[in-house]
């Protein structure tokens, strides 16, 4: 049996191929080996010569320079001490403001409900402490200043829509917190509001309208149901002072219109009364048997000052009664005649007038008083334990009645 020979790869002479031919027997891992270039040697081969970069590969041993490491480390660690420790004066600054918003809010809280037991109040008022920080105004026992809101107090027939009042110089009566006994205000300003809203809710009904008139005026404006109708009223409220803490009304310029017929005027002046519009007086001067109906009263024809002999000759004759009719004054003196006595003495001529004899009895007996007590209203400040509460000056306004208000040396909590 013929032993193979291994043949070890040599690099080829020349260009052209080998020429020597394979065996057919030869191991087929000897044809691998030969067609690998050899890689691992010529990996040893590059790693065996020498290169430019070997010369610098190792360094001389030198000893450590420890002071230069370690300024970069305090360098490098400073700054995080520095962060941490604003990060906790951030952290205490907010909680001390924290903690001095949350006694404000209770002592606001505190203040309010005593506020609400001591003026007997429906709704607890809106306190509200003004300057920062306060704890240090609690430990000072002294209050920049204070605003208190009250809405809706009850002053006898009207509700006062809001009060307002800022105190200022404020020295605290207490040892803490929630120690407080009261508080001494040395000036105090506000200002009371009762609107027109609350006065047409509460004294109109719903058929009346106030609004305002001038400075110190309030007109009245609506419906009043009188016998069976609705007749229109109109009423003048003046608002005036009543002494140093009160506020009270006087209503004058009534009048009831029945229709477009006649106006009544409750009271016993020169004014007062029932009398014709112009417009109804002048469609009666037009009517002849109306007006002859109405010349043929003795007491009209006296309160009118027409001479009794040109009465008789305007009844007997149209163009002299068209003569007497016809003249301004006379249309003028006719409006001014006041027609109750007349119209009651003579329910005939009312009823050609196209009066109600009812409704004209009916307002006979609504006196001026009456009337005016459905749209007066006062109120009075109560009165201070301590100190001095005083009402400076009314106006009114478009949306209400305005009273500023001031005090000194007011006690209150005690």
């Amino acid at each position: 049996m013929r032993t193979p020979h291994i043949q070890t790869h040599q690099p080829a002479q020349s260009d052209g191929p080998p020429t020597e031919e394979v065996p057919r027997g030869r191991n087929p891992y000897d044809e691998l080996a030969s067609l690998a270039d050899n890689p691992l040697d010529d990996f040893l081969t590059e790693d065996a010569t020498p290169g430019p970069q070997d010369d610098d590969a190792e360094e001389p041993w030198s000893p450590p320079n420890h002071r230069r490491g370690s300024r970069r480390r305090n360098r490098a660690t400073g700054l995080p001490i520095v962060l941490r420790a604003l990060v906790w004066v951030l952290t205490l600054a907010c909680l001390v403001t924290l903690a001095d918003r949350w006694a404000l809010l209770y002592a606001e809280h505190k203040a309010s409900d005593r506020l609400k037991d001591q003026l007997h109040l429906a709704a607890a008022p809106e306190v509200r402490i003004g300057g920062f920080p306060f704890l240090t105004q609690l430990a000072a026992r002294r209050l920049d200043s204070v605003r208190v809101t009250v809405p809706d107090i009850p002053a006898h027939r009207v509700t006062l829509t809001q009060v307002t009042a800022t105190a200022d110089g404020i020295r605290i009566d207490g040892d803490g917190l929630t120690a407080v006994r009261g508080a001494l205000v040395r000036q105090m300003h506000g200002r009371v509001l009762l609107s027109f809203a609350d006065l047409n809710r509460e004294l109109g009904a719903s058929q009346v309208a106030f609004t305002a008139h001038g400075p110190g005026g309030i007109q009245a404006r609506g419906s009043l149901h009188v016998a069976g109708h609705d007749l229109r009223l109109r009423a003048d409220a003046r608002i005036r002072r009543n002494g140093e803490r009160g506020i009270a009304t006087s209503v004058d310029g009534m009048r009831l219109d029945i229709g477009g017929l006649a106006t009544y005027r409750p009271g016993t002046g020169p004014e007062e009364g029932l009398h014709l519009t112009r417009a109804s007086a002048r469609q009666l001067t037009r009517e002849t048997e109306k007006i002859k109906a109405f010349l043929a009263v003795p007491e009209i024809v006296h309160r009118l000052g027409v001479p009794d002999s040109a009465v008789r000759a305007a009844l007997h004759d149209e163009d002299e009664l068209h003569r007497l009719t016809g003249a301004p004054r006379f249309l003028h003196d006719l409006t001014r005649v006041n027609l109750v006595d007349a119209a009651l003495a003579h329910p005939k001529l009312l009823e050609r007038m196209g009066l109600d004899l009812s409704l004209l009895t009916a307002l006979t007996k609504l006196t001026r008083p009456q009337i005016a007590d459905r749209f007066s209203f006062a109120f009075q400040l109560p009165k201070p334990s301590s100190g001095a509460l005083r009402l400076q000056r009314v106006t009114v306004a478009k949306d209400g009645v305005h009273a500023d208000v001031t005090g000194t040396g007011l006690l209150l909590g005690h």
